[in-house]
C-alpha cells in the first residue's frame, strides 16, 4: 500500500470516528433526563382506592365521604331547588333508601334525598336502621352544564312524586317559573367566576421522561393520581380535594419504554373554587411551578406560550384575591361543599 493510500485510510479512520463521536454526543444530548439512580420508581397507579377518593373524587356529591368527615345535609337552598314532602307516618330508612329512584341525576344536575332523623332531629341522607319523620328532595340549580330548565324541573316533579308516592307523603313543589329564573342567575355568576389556573412548563432544551418528572414533582409532595400522566398535591386535610394537579402526556407515562419517552411540556393547574383560601393554593402553585423550572431546566408560561414573569404572578395574584372576596360575599368561599358542587 502506497504512502498516499495509507494517508487516506487514516483521514478516513479519523472522520469516521469523528462522526460516531458526534452522533454519541448528539445522542445524549437528544436523551430525554433521567431521574436520580437509588431513588425509589413511583408507579402510576401505585396508590390505593382511599388515597384516590381523599385527593380527586369527593366533589361528586354521590360519593360517601370518610368516616373522618363530618355529616352534613348535601342540599342548600342558595344551590338547590328544595321540595319537602310531608308523610302521613314516619317511615324507615331501609324504605326511603328502596323507594329512591335507580339514578341519582335529573338531566345533568344531581338529585338528592334527605330525612329528618327521628332521633337527632337532624337531616341527613337516608340510612338503613334509622326512622325519619319528613323527606325533602332537591335538584341542584347549576353547575358546569348550564343552568335548570324546564325540561329537567319537570323530570325532578316527577321523580319526587314517585318516591311521595311509594312512602305515603305529599310534595310540596316552589314555583317552576320562579326556580328557572333563579337557576340562570345563579349560572351567570358562576360563568363569572369559574377559574381554572394553569400555569405551562416547557423544557429549554433537553426533553424529560417520566421518571424525571416524577421524580422532582414528588420532591414537591406530589403522588401519583388516578389517571395515567397526572400527579397531584395532596391537601392538608384528610377527604378533601387536592391542593393542585400537574398533568403530562399519558401516551408517555402509558409507554413500555419511559425512559427514551420524551416530554418537552407539563401543566400545573389549580380549581380555584375547589380548593379553601387558607391553603394558599395559589402561593403553593407559584413555588411549584418556580422550582420545578429552575431544577428541570424549563421556562414558566401561559397557555399562549408567553413567559410569566414575577409582576405577571402578581396580577394574577391580586385577581384572585378579588375572587375569593367575591365568593365569599355570596357565602360560597372558595374550598366549600357549596362552591365545589357549583364550579363541577
Amino acid at each position: 500500500m502506497s504512502t498516499l493510500q495509507i494517508g487516506m485510510a487514516i483521514a478516513g479512520g479519523l472522520v469516521l470516528a469523528g462522526v460516531v463521536t458526534y452522533n454519541t454526543l448528539s445522542s445524549r444530548r437528544n436523551q430525554p433526563r433521567q431521574p436520580e439512580p437509588g431513588q425509589p420508581r413511583i408507579e402510576p397507579h401505585s396508590l390505593g382506592q382511599d388515597h384516590a377518593l381523599a385527593t380527586e373524587d369527593l366533589q361528586d356529591p354521590d360519593l360517601i365521604l370518610p368516616p373522618s368527615l363530618e355529616k352534613k345535609p348535601l342540599m342548600d337552598s342558595l344551590i338547590d331547588v328544595i321540595a319537602a314532602i310531608m308523610l302521613d307516618e314516619p317511615v324507615s330508612g331501609d324504605a326511603v333508601i328502596q323507594a329512591m329512584p335507580s339514578t341519582r341525576r335529573v338531566g345533568s344536575k344531581p338529585f338528592a334525598v334527605e330525612g329528618l332523623n327521628s332521633h337527632t332531629r337532624k337531616w341527613e341522607s337516608p340510612e338503613a336502621g334509622q326512622r325519619y319523620d319528613m323527606l325533602q328532595t332537591g335538584v341542584q340549580l347549576a353547575n358546569r352544564s348550564g343552568p335548570l330548565n324546564e325540561i329537567e324541573y319537570s323530570e325532578f316533579v316527577v321523580k319526587a312524586n314517585a318516591l311521595s308516592d311509594a312512602l305515603g307523603g305529599t310534595p310540596d313543589f316552589p314555583e317552576m317559573r320562579d326556580e328557572v329564573a333563579r337557576a340562570r342567575e345563579l349560572d351567570g355568576f358562576a360563568s363569572d367566576h369559574d377559574a381554572q389556573l394553569t400555569m405551562n412548563l416547557k423544557a429549554r432544551h433537553t426533553a424529560w421522561s417520566p421518571g424525571y418528572v416524577q421524580q422532582n414533582a414528588a420532591r414537591l409532595g406530589f403522588v401519583p393520581g388516578v389517571l395515567p400522566g397526572r400527579m397531584v398535591l395532596p391537601s392538608s386535610t384528610p377527604g378533601l380535594p387536592s391542593l393542585l394537579g400537574l398533568m403530562y402526556d399519558a401516551q408517555a407515562a402509558l409507554s413500555e419504554d419511559p425512559d427514551q419517552t420524551a416530554i418537552h411540556e407539563l401543566v400545573l393547574n389549580l380549581e380555584v373554587a375547589h380548593v379553601p383560601r387558607d391553603e394558599r393554593p395559589y402561593q403553593r402553585l407559584r413555588e411549584c411551578v418556580q422550582s420545578l423550572a429552575q431544577t428541570m431546566d424549563g421556562v414558566v408560561t401561559d397557555d399562549d406560550g408567553h413567559a410569566l414573569n414575577h409582576d405577571a404572578m402578581d396580577q394574577i395574584g391580586a385577581e384572585l384575591e378579588r375572587l375569593y372576596d367575591t365568593l365569599e360575599s355570596r357565602d360560597m368561599p372558595a374550598g366549600s361543599t357549596l362552591a365545589r358542587r357549583l364550579f363541577s
